[in-house]
């Protein structure tokens, strides 16, 4: 399978929102969560909002029921979308540039897939996490405070 080709990479199909952005929406104690809740409605506006198996995974670890869940995400449309095989050759290439610069963790860490997957799919990423989505997708169009 080949790798994906990034040159035409704009970030115009979409948003993709990132685990942060989700659980700062669900806590309203979160210094986030006006910020969040104000950029999913914003980007729910102009544009398909995306969440991937990861993001989900990640969102079902402190324990909300996944009804609740489905209820948020479907307030602004969100799309569960899949994460495609080409992304793996591209969190590959993150995760090799991760380590060479030091990075002790021995397999991608979830960023990597959901930089990869925002990157292979043409989507602009909703994050308040900009390092290090910034240091290994540099070409990622990100949104985040």
């Amino acid at each position: 399978m080949a790798s994906a080709s990034l040159s035409a990479y704009d970030g115009s199909a979409g948003v993709l929102v990132d685990t942060s952005v989700w659980i700062d929406c669900i806590d309203s104690a979160s210094p986030w969560h006006a910020w969040a809740a104000e950029q999913l409605q914003a980007c729910s506006e102009r544009s398909p909002v995306h969440v991937n198996l990861i993001v989900y995974t990640e969102l079902l670890v402190p324990g909300p029921d996944i009804a609740a869940l489905d209820a948020l995400l479907d307030v602004y449309d969100t799309q569960r979308t899949e994460l495609p095989w080409s992304c793996a050759a591209v969190a590959a290439q993150a995760f090799a540039l991760y380590r060479s610069r030091g990075g002790a963790r021995s397999l991608p860490l979830p960023d990597f897939y959901i930089g990869a997957h925002a990157a292979v799919a043409n989507f602009a990423l909703l994050t308040r996490d900009r390092g290090s989505y910034k240091t290994y997708f540099p070409r990622l169009k990100i949104l985040a405070p």
